[in-house]
């Protein structure tokens, strides 16, 4: 049978698993694999594993307690391993290297923030502020452009939106950056200009939610600030 790997951790973590249950229905028992000097916490994997919702939250439950004791490098849902031994292997081949990331996320969690515009406001805005944009948009409404001028206002309009979204994504992470020991810009997805996760020390991170309250405000109505956390670190494992 396969085995799921919740976490990473260094071999002196507490480990206290009582009162824990792993993924599967019935829930699964965990147990402790150790290496010289790192440890992963696992539990059989049932099968045919899907990211149900009661499997996620008993995945989150088991990083979080774990969290709350002491270091770890948390994977994410559906990590598995042909058994305990290769399990082992692993810890004993990357010591060094999970040795040296709990060193970096200790006393830490993760923030993850993403940004959204209002795209009717910024179309607006560079309708406002280009001499281009708007010659091309009244000769349009005027009847005096065809498609290729319709394309063309397509485009430097696009250009104008990405490069806004561009200075305010730089903006919002640079004012958090000072906050966090470390940072991640990830792909913005949908209608977001920005997603980024922010690696905050526990003594900080009320004043890193403080500020981040502080641009959503300061940007306004118009942007759509969402926060996530704190979260197990795991844009930083």
């Amino acid at each position: 049978m396969s085995v799921y790997v919740y976490a990473v951790m260094a071999a002196t973590h507490p480990l206290r698993l009582d009162g824990m249950a792993g993924v599967g229905d019935p829930p699964r028992p965990l147990r402790v694999v150790k290496g010289s000097s790192v440890a992963a916490v696992v539990s059989d994997a049932p099968d045919g594993l899907r990211a149900k919702r009661r499997d996620v939250l008993a995945h989150e439950t088991v990083l979080e307690e774990l969290m709350s004791q002491a270091t770890v490098l948390p994977l994410r849902f559906g990590a598995l391993a042909p058994d305990d031994e290769s399990v082992r292997d692993t810890l004993e081949e990357r010591a060094d290297a999970y040795q040296e990331r709990l060193a970096a996320l200790d006393g830490c969690a993760e923030f993850h923030l993403k940004v959204s515009c209002d795209e009717d406001v910024l179309l607006r805005e560079v309708l406002r502020q280009s001499d281009d944009a708007r010659r091309m948009n009244d000769e349009i409404r005027a009847g005096r452009g065809g498609q290729e001028l319709k394309l063309a206002l397509g485009e430097l309009v696009a250009r104008e939106v990405e490069a806004r979204h561009a200075s305010f994504g730089s903006g919002i992470v640079e004012a958090l950056r000072p906050l966090a020991r470390e940072t991640r810009v990830s792909e913005a997805a949908g209608d977001d200009f920005l997603g980024a996760s922010f690696l905050v020390e526990r003594p900080r991170q009320q004043e890193f939610a403080a500020r981040e309250a502080q641009l959503a405000e300061e940007y306004g109505e118009d942007f759509d600030f969402r926060i996530h956390g704190p979260l197990p670190p795991y844009s930083f494992v």
